[in-house]
């Protein structure tokens, strides 16, 4: 039997299916029974844990002058090093910079560094020494630029990105980047392949996290991965919160509060490389798979979004068909992955949506039976702050996650804990997934504590053009837990500081997938595929 432990900041969460099963722990106000129930004890009735303003920590931004934060090499040395998984365990992505960013309220002071002026080679073995492989990548640079001369323009150091291939499956590679041609290596580090995909081959830890940001309690986040060695990490979305930052570097932790007369939403894109500096220690060995925030849009010069995001980290877009790197899949051993764009069109007709049909049309559940959706805003959340935001997307797409069986779906955004149970359409339904929102990994901006349930906490739903019941009169009968708490995740058994736990069980005879291959019958039925 393969398994999971899941250790969040606020939860535990066990996945079991008949092959396999995974556990969810999140850290928070401790229960006092050591009885863990699962989701066929389900559904539950609503809790919320008590507000506990000590679990917020310390939410303040780490200065530039953190040795953490600060460059520590010279000339084209690589920094800022990184792992990140492509579709399948015999093959990742080492991620580098070289040389230093520019920035100057005058982009005729900028010149760029060639991207192809320092080589993008990463070196690696299964032995420390030697290292007897070699694969060559591509390089990059990019800029964030503003129409206006009073505000600061940024360009980035180069960045690397190389493929590794013809990996075996859950095995410690080490590996050198840099370009060896001008002595500029980086030192040995190493990563772990992702097992083989099976129903009962799982990763011992997988890390889960949201709304990280660069504070104290984003320290306090990173050390506990760090110590728990996990083997993949889950970010989902709102990565630095550069934007909450001018381009001459003031910071606020409301930028529309403090900033209301900017002509346009600035940036301190510095923020970015301190970031990569500070993360390099945990995602330099364990793949770093994320997703797009509200706070990676970023908007520039000629209606450009997210470009730092999409230039920082590689994805393995093209390898699972897609066309963007805002939204791909990837396996991790008996799970199936889906990494959705909640910023970029989820219509049925949108290119999204058909790669997500395609996509889910050709996962094998005999061969990875979990399957995980990951986005930024919940649909799922009975808190004030963002309440039912991303309803469109629930509109657009619920119904095909559901017909095909998706079992968890992780989001943050809500800086909070809460987690539903079995849902859909706003119905308990035991063969509707299990939402997670676990958005306050440690970002600056405020805790979420208002639910739309009390008294004059309802917001007006007429925006969203919402006819069905908007707010509920107590806790919806969906929300099984919730806490607000700076919380995180990671797949690993926890025995102190729980806050709430739950085996989350897969019934694949019960709740059939609904869909199927078209090619399996010949026909399409309702656009979505054959029905069983």
């Amino acid at each position: 039997m393969g398994f999971f432990n899941f250790i969040l900041q606020v939860v535990v969460v066990v996945l079991i299916s008949s092959c396999s099963f995974v556990s969810f722990v999140v850290h928070g106000n401790k229960t006092g029974s050591n009885d863990i129930p699962s989701t066929l004890d389900g559904p539950f009735e609503p809790h919320t844990a008590p507000f506990d303003i000590s679990l917020r920590g310390n939410a303040v931004d780490l200065p530039d002058t953190d040795p953490r934060v600060r460059r520590q090499v010279k000339g084209f040395r690589p920094e800022q090093i990184s792992v990140s998984l492509s579709t399948t365990y015999d093959s990742v992505w080492i991620s580098w910079i070289t040389g230093e960013f520019q920035i100057s309220n005058h982009i005729k002071n900028i010149t760029p560094l060639g991207p192809k002026s320092v080589a993008s080679v990463v070196r690696y073995g299964t032995l420390r020494n030697p290292l007897n492989h070699e694969a060559k990548g591509y390089s990059l640079v990019y800029s964030q630029l503003y129409p206006f001369e009073v505000l600061q323009n940024y360009t980035s150091g180069i960045i690397h990105h190389a493929r590794l291939t013809g990996l075996k499956p859950d095995k410690l590679y080490y590996y050198r980047c840099g370009d060896p041609s001008i002595g500029a290596l980086s030192d040995v580090y190493s990563f772990k392949t992702m097992p083989v995909s099976s129903p009962d081959s799982y990763s011992k830890r997988i890390a889960v996290m949201g709304d990280l940001g660069l504070t104290y309690n984003t320290s306090t986040t990173i050390n506990h991965f760090i110590s728990n060695k996990p083997q993949l990490a889950l970010l989902v979305g709102d990565v630095t919160y550069a934007n909450l930052y001018l381009t001459n570097g003031t910071g606020s932790d409301c930028y529309s509060c403090s900033f209301p007369n900017s002509p346009i939403h600035e940036t301190y894109q510095p923020r970015w490389d301190y970031w990569g500096r500070f993360m390099q220690p945990l995602v330099s060995k364990v793949p770093l798979m994320v997703v797009e925030g509200n706070h990676e849009i970023e908007k520039q010069i000629e209606n450009q979004t997210f470009v730092a995001y999409s230039s920082c980290f590689a994805f393995p877009a093209k390898e699972s068909g897609s066309s963007t790197t805002l939204y791909y899949s990837f396996n991790a051993g008996g799970i199936h992955f889906v990494m959705l764009g909640a910023y970029i069109a989820y219509h049925k007709s949108s290119d999204q949506y058909k790669w997500l049909e395609r996509d889910l049309a050709n996962v094998d559940r005999s061969i990875t039976p979990w399957l995980v959706a990951v986005w930024h805003p919940p649909w799922y959340s009975s808190y004030k702050a963002h309440y039912r935001e991303a309803e469109c997307m629930t509109v657009g797409m619920e119904e095909l996650l559901y017909s095909y069986a998706v079992d968890i779906v992780f989001n943050g955004h809500v800086h909070a804990y809460e987690r539903s149970n079995r849902v859909y359409n706003y119905t308990l339904d035991p063969c509707g997934p299990v939402h997670i929102v676990v958005g306050d990994g440690g970002n600056k901006e405020k805790m979420a504590v208002v639910h739309v349930d009390e008294p004059g906490n309802c917001p007006d739903p007429k925006p969203l053009l919402i006819n069905t019941l908007f707010c509920w009169d107590k806790q919806p009968d969906y929300s099984a837990f919730r806490e607000s708490s700076f919380d995180h995740g990671i797949l690993e058994d926890s025995h102190t500081g729980i806050g709430d736990q739950i085996y989350i069980v897969r019934e694949p005879d019960k709740c059939l997938i609904r869909y199927i291959q078209a090619k399996q019958c010949g026909r399409l039925e309702y656009g979505y595929g054959c029905r069983i």
